[in-house]
């Protein structure tokens, strides 16, 4: 059994030290959000687009934007309710690699706007940001560079 847990805990580890987590989570994110025909292809460009932006420091685009939450927040919304529920809000907060399997977040039993899903989207994404000691979108794009070109 303790070999096992030794094992589990070395994969864990270098999952975390090469953040190989945060990668998948931006390319199911992008491969959802985007739906390309061809998705294998897709998925080979991004990260050779990936490679090329570590090599030669290029930014790489950082693709979510308010319009793109929008859209992601009107996919979920398929009724037109104008609210999704606490499940899709965490779900989309984790695909986005905003929040974490083992977050705990407040759910008030109330449906969430899309005034409150953009501002939680951009708010998460501000701290991602503010790690990097800047506030602007140049920095914002290095904390996502940070995440990806690990």
């Amino acid at each position: 059994m303790e070999a096992r847990s030794s094992r589990e805990l070395k994969a864990r580890n270098y999952l975390e030290k090469h953040r190989i987590m945060e990668l998948l989570t931006y390319l199911t994110s992008a491969l959802l959000f985007f739906r390309p025909e061809r998705p294998r292809e897709y998925l080979i460009s991004i990260l050779e687009r990936l490679r090329i932006a570590k090599l030669s420091g290029v930014a790489f685009p950082f693709f979510m934007d308010n319009s793109n939450i929008a859209s992601m927040f009107e996919m979920l919304d398929s009724s037109n309710k104008g609210s999704i529920s606490f499940i899709q809000y965490k779900e989309a907060l984790k695909t986005l690699g905003l929040c974490t399997a083992d977050e705990v977040l407040k759910d008030d039993g109330h449906g969430v706007t899309f005034e409150t899903f953009r501002n939680e989207v951009n708010k998460r994404t501000q701290e991602i940001c503010e790690k990097t000691k800047g506030k602007d979108s140049e920095s914002c794009q290095s904390a996502a560079e940070q995440l990806l070109l690990h």
